[in-house]
């Protein structure tokens, strides 16, 4: 029996916490984007890292203690918890971890490390099956839910089948290789237009805002409307005068860094123990939640939570587009992870030492008036939708309405009738009939002589 759904309907699922894995597991994760990487903490020390004496009375605030457990993100994929138990099981088998610790990327994208599922142990294929069954049967679930809530919309089924790419349908009862093979494309694929749905989100809210801005000033009027004209132009003129951003992954932003947040002499600066101090998990790698956290400094000078002008949902977005262009020049094999080698490839650049200016969100132009209007145009495309079905159900009530008052008006008369009835038979000299028409038992009186 087939499922069907849409991703936007099932939502993001419970998150696991895994506990940290062997060495094995960057190489496997490494296929997959950021986040998908993030569902394990490694204990792997880069093997090409030099060792490198740092004395932590120097750095400011608490370290990462070794063995301590990292909590990591959501994915925010809506299988992500049946992506995690099924690592987590395939981990726990001899064979596929020593397959994976000699595999190399492409055979594992290409599918070759999915056909050595026929070899794992019965124990784990059938710890497999029993998370698919669980997997298909939450979907199903979900599925069933989202078209209850939207019968007789013609709802395309064909679409919707097309769309379950992480698992194999036709098949609800077993994991295979083919299921394997799925999830890894299709995690792969999910999590690489993450940052690009990001982008188009935050795009849209830019553009809402605008329209919510002059769908207001159109209240106004027209001394109102100059003075709120003059408020936006001063707030959008205090937003932009901030310090000088540093360019993200430039020598002087790291050693911003280095200075301010680790407390170091900036004389002193070494970019072999930059790299260590800031790979918090010491797996020989710094990640993309590493990155971001080097541009707090940065962000800072531009965005203040206490400042009305100023938006932290447009900081999240000036910090994606400051982790995206530090791994654009450094992640040389593009597993959007940076080993020590490529960072210290990319402090050898010239744009390390002498970077362009960085141009801040508040400098660049986010949409065109074009794109505006045709974002407006949607908008009042679905409003209208919306007043059509407002006042479809507003038609159906007041016919309800007027059938529930038929219904009563007939009621009385039926009432009014039995009432006449009964009243007819009392003048006839009948006795009165009880709730089931029987005759009901009226003694005589008797007179006193």
């Amino acid at each position: 029996q087939s499922a069907w759904y849409t991703k936007e309907s099932l939502g993001e699922t419970g998150l696991i916490k895994p506990q940290p894995q062997q060495q094995f597991q960057m190489k496997w994760l490494s296929v997959l984007p950021q986040q998908c990487i993030l569902l394990m903490t490694c204990l792997l020390m880069a093997l090409e890292a030099v060792p490198i004496d740092i004395d932590k009375t120097k750095v400011k605030g608490e370290g990462h203690v070794e063995g301590e457990k990292v909590e990591n993100p959501d994915t925010g994929l809506y299988y992500d918890e049946y992506l995690r138990q099924v690592i987590d099981v395939l981990e726990t088998d001899k064979h596929f971890r020593e397959k994976l610790q000699t595999a190399d990327i492409e055979e594992i994208k290409s599918g070759k490390l999915s056909r050595e599922l026929d070899l794992v142990s019965h124990h784990v294929r059938t710890r497999l099956d029993e998370l698919k069954r669980q997997e298909v049967a939450r979907l199903r679930m979900l599925i069933k839910a989202k078209m209850d809530s939207v019968q007789d919309t013609g709802i395309d089924h064909q679409a919707l089948l097309k769309q379950f790419e992480h698992l194999n349908h036709q098949n609800p009862d077993t994991f295979e290789p083919k299921d394997l093979d799925m999830l890894i494309k299709a995690a792969t694929s999910d999590l690489e237009n993450y940052d690009k749905t990001r982008h188009e989100e935050f795009k849209k809210y830019e553009m809402m805002k605008e329209h919510e801005r002059r769908e207001y000033l159109k209240t106004l009027d027209e001394e109102k409307r100059q003075r709120e004209e003059s408020k936006f132009e001063e707030m959008k003129k205090k937003h932009g005068d901030h310090p000088k951003v540093h360019h993200p992954g430039s020598k002087d932003q790291l050693k911003e860094v280095w200075e301010e947040a680790d407390g170091l002499d900036p004389n002193e600066f070494d970019p072999k123990t930059f790299f260590k101090l800031h790979d918090v998990n010491n797996d020989g790698f710094l990640d993309e939640q590493e990155l971001e956290a080097l541009f707090t400094k940065e962000l800072e000078k531009v965005y203040d939570p206490k400042n009305e002008e100023d938006d932290m949902v447009e900081m999240e977005e000036e910090r994606l587009r400051m982790r995206e262009h530090v791994m654009n020049e450094v992640d040389v094999n593009k597993d959007r992870l940076v080993t020590l080698e490529e960072f210290l490839r990319a402090t050898e650049k010239k744009e390390f030492l002498e970077p362009d200016s960085w141009e801040t969100l508040d400098q660049q132009q986010l949409f065109t008036e074009d794109e505006l209007k045709e974002f407006e145009s949607h908008i009042s495309q679905q409003e209208d939708e919306l007043r059509k079905k407002a006042e479809d159900l507003q038609k159906q009530k007041e016919e309800l309405q007027r059938q529930h008052d038929q219904l009563q008006a007939q009621k009385q008369e039926l009432q009014q009738v039995v009432k006449q009835m009964e009243q007819k038979k009392l003048q006839q000299g009948n006795p009165p009939a009880g709730p089931a028409g029987e005759l009901k038992f009226q003694p005589r009186m008797c007179l006193s002589v």
